[in-house]
């Protein structure tokens, strides 16, 4: 604390004075010490709201970039699940048209073996008949 001198009527004027401007002085100096960091506070605190923002908007463009990235997922597995089905059908279809054929072919195979059998049959017996009307010949008397 402060120790003024006196004089006839009180405490000396000037060393008042002077202790007033000085107090004045430093508390105009705080005040505006205070203002500065209030408005450095409200600038961080913008500053920092702003970050807080781009950081929220990462957070939801990662989560949208995970959803998009499962939903691609699964779209690809459902896709894939129905190629393979779709390959499968066809090679079944191939297949079934494939035994159609051998069978069919299997049954002309037959059909041309029961065919050659029957005419090697008419020829034997053919040359047969014409092989007794020969002895049949020799058989004649002239």
């Amino acid at each position: 604390m402060k120790k003024f001198s006196t004089s006839f009527r009180g405490y000396d004027k000037s060393e008042v004075n002077s202790f007033v401007g000085e107090v004045a002085e430093k508390y105009e100096s705080m005040l505006n010490n205070l203002k500065n960091r209030d408005k450095q506070i409200m600038e961080l605190t913008k500053e920092v709201n702003h970050y807080k923002n781009i950081e929220n908007s990462f957070n939801n463009a990662f989560k949208i970039a995970e959803e998009t990235s499962s939903q691609m997922k699964r779209v690809a597995r459902n896709e894939a699940t129905s190629i393979i089905n779709e390959a499968r059908n066809n090679a079944s279809k191939i297949i079934n048209n494939a035994l159609l054929k051998a069978e069919k072919i299997e049954n002309e195979n037959q059909a041309l073996k029961h065919r050659t059998n029957l005419l090697k049959r008419k020829i034997r017996q053919t040359l047969e008949d014409e092989i007794n009307m020969l002895d049949d010949i020799d058989d004649f008397d002239y």
